[in-house]
């Protein structure tokens, strides 16, 4: 009986006005807000669950997937706080505290708001209910902090009375100092009387417990004059305190004084015939009678009690298997839900490994591509410096080439001069046998002058540039060999001057050669540099 009356608190239910489910139906279909869907369909998920609880079940999860949908917090929150109330309205309170936990999640780091303290209200009652004190004393007095803010006198003693009675099995001097506390403020308020006479007749039972008979019996007496005096006292709160006190009368063996309150209390329950208020003070009535030896009393309420308690074991069966049957609902409903997410887990890890495969095969592609990348570029700064060391020999090649056509330059200046030299002497010799021998040793100078010059140079040049006159020759083949050894002089980068010089001829000739050369190279109309032209065909 104690868990029946534990809490005065009621669980406040959220949701919309009440509307008829077909209206409520025909208007989740036309609703494109998500938010707007979950909270009409956790109103006909509440309103079904007395008459069809499969349909609520089906209702509650389109709510939790509109929730969800919704990408608010917010939201999703309040369909935990909505589908916690729904189970707990079924008894199914393991599951409500799972719920009401979850919205717990979000709204203890949110500003306290009525939404949020009802909340943390029915955690309190949840915890009461199933037997975890403790807890349900953090709640109350997270709850007597707001109220004492609120300076709210009549919720602060009702808070009071309710961490009392969460300590009145274990701790008999706490539970005192607590209803002294709610005692004391409720001193100073008019009216009140159904707290008042709850309050008393719980300092009636912390009495009793503490063996002050007659502290006990002053308060269970000041508890019935405050229900007396409330003609709107609900039936089940005078059911309580009359049994309450019946009980104390029962316990110190005034059995008269049982009968009377006991008979009190089933009379006030007469709305609440099958209850288990009625059934404690029929149960009274038949024990006191038996014990006063009034069998025929005793057997009347003998009987009303049995058929009270089969009523009530039918109900309690019935409601203990649809209790049975909802966490078996939810259990499958999280098993499912496990599933999928265990499936979706194997999923995501067969993706991540696949990304990591690929994200693997590609850091292996890019180490090849850099390898071949930096191959790739030693090769090529290996190939130039390849070219650069053949370049660098060309050109020595080409200054000893070049070299070797000005030495021969040289020489052929001082023959010259030696033969402009000896047309002086033979002008001025008497005697015709010195004239003779001048022109004899002018025509051998002359001769060794022109003998293998040039045998020599296209010999060497065509060590060096081994593939140019065979490439010139087989696009050009009508040229003549004074026109090769122009075409070698030029590829040498060597100005008409110095061609001339070295040839013999004037600069003149060497240009109108030039002129006469690009003319059979068909390059006359171009504007390519000569020697850049001659260049292309090969070393």
């Amino acid at each position: 009986m104690l868990l029946r009356i534990l809490f005065i608190f009621l669980v406040a239910f959220s949701g919309m006005a009440q509307e008829p489910v077909s209206v409520l139906i025909d208007s989740l279909a036309n609703i494109s807000s998500e938010a707007e869907k979950s909270r009409i369909s956790v109103s006909i998920a509440s309103q079904l669950k007395n008459d069809d609880w499969d349909r609520a079940l089906y209702y509650l999860n389109i709510a939790e997937k509109s929730a969800v949908n919704s990408g608010s917090e917010e939201v999703i929150a309040k369909y935990y706080n909505a589908a916690g109330d729904l189970f707990f309205s079924k008894d199914a309170l393991d599951i409500a505290l799972k719920y009401y936990l979850k919205a717990y999640d979000y709204y203890q780091n949110q500003p306290s708001n009525d939404t949020s303290i009802t909340l943390e209200q029915n955690l309190a009652v949840t915890y009461g209910r199933i037997k975890e004190p403790e807890k349900a004393r953090f709640f109350f007095k997270k709850l007597y902090g707001y109220a004492e803010k609120e300076k709210d006198t009549v919720l602060l003693a009702k808070i009071l009375n309710n961490l009392g009675t969460s300590y009145l099995n274990s701790q008999v001097d706490s539970a005192s100092y607590f209803y002294k506390r709610s005692e004391k403020l409720l001193k100073k308020v008019p009216g009140e009387t159904y707290l008042k006479a709850y309050l008393n007749g719980n300092l009636g039972r912390v009495y009793f417990l503490k063996d002050s008979l007659q502290k006990a019996e002053k308060h269970f007496t000041l508890a019935t004059s405050y229900i007396e005096k409330n003609t709107n006292q609900r039936s089940q709160s005078k059911g309580w305190i009359y049994n309450s006190v019946a009980t104390y009368y029962e316990k110190i063996n005034q059995l008269d004084s049982a009968i009377v309150y006991a008979t009190k209390a089933n009379k006030a329950l007469t709305e609440s015939k099958f209850s288990f208020e009625n059934q404690a003070a029929l149960q009274t009535l038949y024990k006191n009678y038996l014990e006063k030896k009034d069998y025929k009393n005793a057997a009347e309420y003998f009987q009303k009690y049995d058929q009270v308690r089969d009523s009530l074991n039918i109900e309690e069966k019935t409601a203990n298997v649809e209790k049975i049957k909802i966490e078996q609902e939810y259990k499958t409903k999280e098993e499912i839900r496990d599933l999928k997410e265990g499936k979706q887990r194997f999923r995501n890890y067969i993706i991540l490994l696949i990304l990591l495969a690929g994200l693997l095969l590609l850091g292996i592609l890019l180490v090849r591509f850099r390898n071949k990348l930096r191959n790739t570029k030693l090769e090529k700064q290996l190939a130039i410096a390849k070219q650069k060391e053949l370049d660098s020999n060309l050109q020595l090649k080409n200054k000893e080439l070049i070299g070797k056509a000005m030495v021969e330059i040289h020489r052929t200046e001082i023959i010259e001069e030696i033969l402009q030299d000896l047309k002086e002497v033979k002008r001025k010799a008497a005697k015709k046998e010195t004239q003779q021998a001048i022109d004899y040793i002018a025509k051998r100078l002359k001769r060794d002058t022109n003998s293998n010059i040039w045998e020599e140079f296209e010999m060497r040049f065509e060590q060096v540039h081994e593939s140019f006159y065979k490439n010139l020759s087989k696009k050009h083949p009508d040229l003549t060999s004074k026109d090769k050894r122009l075409c070698a002089l030029l590829k040498l980068n060597l100005t008409s001057k110095e061609i001339a010089q070295i040839t013999g001829q004037s600069s003149k000739s060497i240009e109108n050669a030039r002129t006469r050369l690009r003319k059979k190279l068909e390059i006359t109309h171009s504007d390519v540099e000569l020697s850049a032209y001659l260049s292309s065909f090969g070393q």
